[in-house]
């Protein structure tokens, strides 16, 4: 095979393969209301975003309990070494500097675990210390073989043990939070697709209306040849005409920002971003009951504002017991048992190991306040009786709101029916006008009148469509609840 053939099949294959992409790139792509939903929740950079989030307060969540689990941790120094002069005080009094030259390394390893009921913790403890002295070639070892020992606060306020009760309901908050991170993108892309549906619905009113204009301008003209017609209502379909296009070219322009915002939300890219949409109107409206006691039930057990009156009525709890406890008598007790010893050899440390006891209690009480830790708890408990007044007062306006949304997708269910008889009448009854008029049996104003008319129908019946879709989204949203399916959104 030549040369030359070979090179013509590469550039037949590189042909085909542009026409392909480009007949596919040009192929509109028809889109419903329930794809570009799910379109949204995948590759949406607000979707995205949401999912972030989620890992973040799940290891955020897997760090808190961590702390509670026992710790292992080695620390110390290694090396230590000091060259340097030290005064030192001479049996006459006066002082002399020495020259100092060595090294005091250390090793700590210890196991601690915290007790969140009492919110002290106890630990574990082996650890050794070396001590090179370069002045005088001695080398010194020290250490602690093993020891157990405890800190316990007395009398203070446990924050381990509020955060035990606090986290677990904050982590279910922020997954609930996530969830409904997702639905909000689906409310969001809804209201953009139907600003690009009804941008495109006023185009086919415009496209048609042109279409219509310009075939009964002609008519009107050949009307006024016979002497059917009038100048005025010439010039009258002229100027209708006139105002056609340039409703024609307006309406353009909004259809291709419309899609141009729907697209960018969505994240489509690459070859898809020069596709045109055509979006389906979503007329087929499934047939299902929202219970008003259900709705409240499934938003009070799902929604994040939901948990998050427990979380603000135990956080206001807490603080007034740091309040009352902070106030009084703050004690801590340290202690600790264990074997020590020292030597020359490492080895020297675990021979005949001496007792190591060390106990401590440490207190503070204010005895004179001037009243100020009174103010402080008094502070407090108002605060308490100010939370409780405003989560009841949240819990009001909750349920408002999901009565609301009910009644309101019930009423938008009937509107749509409602609209969408109108646009069918509208539609017939400017047919038959436009056949009258060409029977010379109507006049230019009332065939207007019907154009007007079928055109505000239609938009009505698209708008009406638009506040149902929204409506029904924004209550899945409210409720975290599937209607349709009696189940709960994941």
């Amino acid at each position: 095979m030549s040369h030359d053939l070979i090179a013509v099949r590469k550039l037949v294959m590189v042909l085909a393969g542009w026409l392909t992409w480009h007949i596919a790139v040009a192929q509109p792509q028809l889109l419903t209301l329930e794809e570009t939903v799910l379109l949204a929740k995948q590759q949406s950079v607000a979707a995205q975003q949401v999912r972030t989030q989620f890992k973040t307060n799940y290891w955020k969540y897997r760090s808190f309990l961590a702390d509670y689990k026992p710790q292992l941790s080695l620390d110390g120094y290694l090396p230590s070494f000091t060259r340097s002069y030290t005064q030192v005080t001479q049996p006459d009094g006066t002082i002399n500097f020495v020259p100092i030259s060595n090294n005091n390394s250390l090793l700590n390893l210890a196991l601690t675990q915290n007790i969140p009921m009492t919110g002290g913790s106890v630990f574990v403890q082996k650890q050794l210390q070396r001590f090179d002295d370069f002045q005088r070639n001695n080398t010194l070892y020290n250490g602690i073989p093993f020891a157990v020992g405890i800190q316990q606060p007395l009398f203070r306020f446990n924050t381990m043990k509020w955060d035990r009760k606090i986290e677990p309901i904050r982590y279910q908050e922020s997954n609930q939070q996530a969830i409904e991170g997702l639905e909000q993108v689906s409310v969001n892309v809804t209201s953009l697709y139907f600003d690009l549906l009804v941008s495109q619905v006023n185009l086919q009113i415009a496209e048609k209306n042109r279409s219509n204009n310009d075939t009964l301008y002609k008519i009107a003209q050949e009307k006024m040849k016979l002497g059917k017609l009038s100048q005025n209502d010439l010039l009258q379909l002229q100027l209708g005409l006139l105002t056609a296009q340039k409703d024609l070219a307006s309406a353009r322009q909004t259809a291709e920002v419309a899609t141009l915002k729907l697209k960018t939300y969505i994240g489509y890219r690459d070859q898809t971003s020069s596709r045109s949409l055509i979006l389906d109107i979503p007329s087929q409206l499934t047939d299902f009951t929202v219970d008003m006691a259900t709705a409240l039930k499934q938003a009070f057990s799902n929604r994040s504002a939901a948990i998050a009156f427990r979380r603000r009525k135990l956080e206001a709890d807490r603080d007034l017991d740091k309040a009352k406890r902070d106030n009084g008598l703050n004690a801590t007790l340290n202690a600790a048992f264990g074997l020590s010893n020292r030597g020359q050899r490492p080895t020297d440390i675990y021979r005949q190991p001496q007792d190591r006891e060390f106990l401590e209690v440490q207190f503070t009480l204010p005895i004179m306040t001037w009243g100020r830790a009174q103010a402080r708890t008094e502070t407090a408990r108002a605060n308490q009786q100010f939370a409780e007044q405003a989560i009841e007062q949240d819990k009001l306006t909750f349920e408002q709101e999901i009565y609301t949304q009910v009644t309101l997708l019930q009423m938008l269910r009937q509107q749509v029916k409602l609209t969408a008889e109108a646009d069918k009448i509208g539609s017939e009854r400017y047919q038959i006008a436009q056949n009258r008029f060409l029977l010379s049996d109507l006049s230019v104003t009332d065939l207007g009148i019907a154009t007007q008319e079928k055109d505000r129908a239609r938009r009505d019946y698209i708008l009406a469509l638009r506040d149902y879709w929204q409506a029904y989204y924004s209550l899945r949203l409210l409720t975290l609840y599937d209607f349709e399916r009696n189940e709960k959104l994941k």
